[in-house]
């Protein structure tokens, strides 16, 4: 019966019997008989959702409309139950693993390359060969719930629900809870929450009262299932503690948002709020099955709960043998933490204010003069006789050199903005997003400082662009003055004004440099995490050696800065790097890799009108100039894409979540498109505030 599928269409209730053929064999096995049911209900394409949806639906209304088919299902199924060992399931499936980040990587790794082989005693085993499939968890998510619940009140017996959750089934549960209860416990003793300060210790009792309560409410369970007379205690609380823990965690994940975070720490805040709510779930059911109300309603409550989580357990469990998805969560408060630091940068390259907007251009236009004095270093490191690792370290040091200088000065290269300002858009996003809000003022706030980036970053560009370009004239003509020749020749000039051929390779280049742009964004903020993370100043502060050269006071101050910088600093350096090395990484793999940036693309066209004798033709500089503007605007639109794709992600922020805003845009651009460019009707030294900057 594997592979069964429904023809094109709705499935007939043929096939749905077809699929329930299996169940009809009273010692069949019960694995045989729902692999089948579930080969028929899988999709081809995962991301079938509404196929999958129409042919289980097919399978439900059979059910209900045949009893005897019905009673066979239940019979498998709670025969599947009886025989296997169920606590594993309720305290691990869902759960991520004690084992750790790269642990459990790696066991999804190596299960890719030699499949484990299930325990079928286990009823995580036996249910692992049901789902077999590695994308079986995405058209399983998508399923309605309501059909999850019309399946298992088929399954549950009429006669009360405590017959559904027979003892064996209850016993297992409880022992499942005090396994997660236990476990949460000793949150306070690990070392990395250690880190996040005095405040998380001093809430460390109420994860060990959660421990002595579910002890408590376990035992009175277990009394009132020896003698019924015994009036079980409800799981009230238990509750009550798993929500002050729960604030705690909450409260742990905020620090680490802000005071920096790593994988294992990320990983074990998810793990302990997965414990959590799974310890709720388990009492809720428990007290639904056991403790309170009829039995006649109780197992409406009963059934709807196990529904529930059976389906999330089962949706995560096959989720845990996807390795994109393990990597996307486990990273994702990393991420967060990341394009915290990047939105923190961003905001200072966002001008609103005319005297911050006149700011900008004066220190674009000092980072355009620097620009130009390294172009012409790379065209002399050009001429030595080198090998090709020679030539990527030189031009690596001129790069990353420069833009350290460029930083450390407080001067502003403008293609290093959108992948900062693209961060904070996102934050503010993000505000929105939380917020649910969908008004017009909300829309016009977020429309704002898209205006206030638009023209922040035009300033940048012409100020890197104005001056680049005659800083090469002005070098070149200083050195046809000391040495009677330009700094390069007719060969070398044409050479460069081919670079900025836009029907060459300049553009495709163009998007190398752009994804370069975005991993320094991604790398600033990852160092700047660490340095705050680690306590970097601090460590730096205590240096023996350095307190003695510089003083106790110095060596704070340089902790200090260094912590405070350490991304920028690196991240620039990096990125310099990148650039130095991609055409020569081309070279050795004999694949066209190389970088075209505006700035220096700017600067080798005044160096191109030199080595042409200052005689070439207007047809020619008009193409070079199309050239340098539609480079730059390649270098902005992929890396601003991508850090805004990632900040969305990071985030959980989709399309939908902000629509309206592209028609708000719009109608901003068609009425005032001054504003995008141009500081015109800004106030001078009061800056308009765009949005709230509470989650950003």
């Amino acid at each position: 019966m594997g592979g069964v599928h429904a023809a094109s269409g709705e499935p007939s209730a043929a096939a749905a019997a077809a699929a329930l053929a299996l169940f009809a064999d009273p010692a069949g096995d019960a694995v045989q008989a729902l692999a089948a049911l579930f080969d028929f209900v899988r999709p081809r394409d995962p991301k079938d959702a509404e196929g999958s949806a129409k042919r289980y639906t097919a399978v439900i209304e059979l059910l209900e409309t045949d009893p005897t088919r019905a009673a066979q299902v239940r019979q498998h199924v709670l025969q599947l139950m009886a025989r296997r060992r169920l606590v594993g399931f309720f305290s691990e499936s869902g759960i991520l693993p004690g084992t750790g980040f790269f642990t459990e990587l790696g066991r999804i790794a190596a299960d890719r390359l030699l499949p484990d082989v299930p325990d079928p005693d286990d009823l995580r085993g036996a249910l692992r060969q049901v789902f077999h499939r590695r994308g079986d968890w995405v058209w399983f998510s998508a399923l309605p719930s309501e059909l999850s619940r019309r399946f298992w009140h088929l399954v549950a017996r009429e006669d009360g629900s405590d017959e559904f959750l027979g003892r064996a089934i209850v016993e297992h549960i409880m022992e499942a809870l005090l396994i997660l209860a236990y476990r949460v416990g000793g949150i306070d003793v690990e070392g990395e929450f250690g880190r996040l300060g005095a405040e998380f210790k001093g809430h460390a009792a109420c994860f060990r009262g959660l421990t002595g309560a579910a002890q408590r409410y376990v035992d009175g369970l277990r009394a009132h299932l020896v003698d019924p007379d015994v009036v079980p205690m409800d799981s009230a609380e238990v509750q009550v503690l798993v929500d002050q823990c729960q604030s705690v965690i909450d409260r742990a994940h905020r620090l680490a948002v802000s005071q920096g975070t790593s994988v294992r720490l990320s990983y074990m805040i998810r793990r302990s709020a997965q414990t959590l709510r799974r310890i709720d779930d388990l009492c809720r059911l428990i007290d639904a099955g056991l403790v309170n109300g009829q039995a006649g309603l109780r197992r409406q409550e009963v059934v709807e709960r196990w529904s529930a989580l059976v389906r999330s357990a089962l949706a995560a469990e096959g989720q845990r043998r996807s390795l994109r998805s393990h990597v996307g969560s486990g990273v994702s408060m990393l991420a967060m933490r990341v394009t915290e630091n990047a939105a923190r940068t961003g905001e200072h390259y966002i001008a609103e204010t005319r005297v911050a907007y006149r700011a900008m251009w004066l220190a674009a236009m000092g980072a355009g003069g620097l620009i130009g004095a390294m172009a012409l270093l790379k065209i002399f490191a050009g001429k030595l006789d080198l090998a090709p690792a020679g030539y990527a370290i030189g031009y690596s040091l001129i790069y990353g050199l420069g833009f350290v200088i460029i930083y450390m000065l407080h001067l502003t290269v403008a293609t290093k903005q959108p992948a900062m300002t693209a961060q904070t858009l996102a934050g503010y996003l993000g505000d929105l997003h939380a917020g649910g809000a969908r008004r017009v003022a909300d829309l016009d706030r977020v429309v704002e400082l898209f205006a206030a980036v638009a023209r922040t970053q035009t300033a940048a560009i012409l100020g890197n662009v104005v001056v680049a370009f005659p800083m090469a004239l002005l070098l070149s003509l200083l050195f046809v003055a000391l040495s009677g020749a330009p700094p390069i020749d007719e060969a070398k000039a044409a050479h460069l004004l081919a670079d900025l051929d836009i029907a060459g390779w300049a553009l495709p280049y163009a998007a190398i440099a752009g994804v370069f742009l975005f991993l320094s964004g991604v790398l600033t903020g990852y160092f700047d995490n660490h340095a705050s993370y680690t306590r970097l100043g601090q460590r730096i502060e205590r240096l023996a050696w350095l307190r003695r050269l510089a003083g106790p006071a110095r060596a704070g101050r340089i902790g200090a800065y260094l912590e405070a910088n350490l991304g920028g600093l690196l991240g620039n350096f990096l990125f310099g790097c990148m650039l130095g090395t991609a055409g020569t990484i081309g070279m050795i793999l004999g694949l066209p890799i190389d970088i075209r940036h505006i700035a220096f693309s700017s600067a080798n066209l005044g160096y191109a009108l030199a080595g042409f004798g200052f005689s070439l033709p207007w047809q020619a500089l008009a193409w070079g100039l199309l050239g340098v503007f539609a480079i730059g605007a390649v270098n902005l639109l992929v890396s601003f894409w991508l850090a805004l794709w990632m900040a969305m992600r990071a985030r959980a922020i989709v399309v939908a979540d902000v629509r309206g805003l592209g028609g708000r845009l719009w109608h901003r651009l068609r009425a005032s498109p001054a504003t995008f460019f141009t500081a015109r009707g800004l106030p001078r030294d009061q800056p308009v505030e765009p949005a709230s900057r509470q989650n950003c």
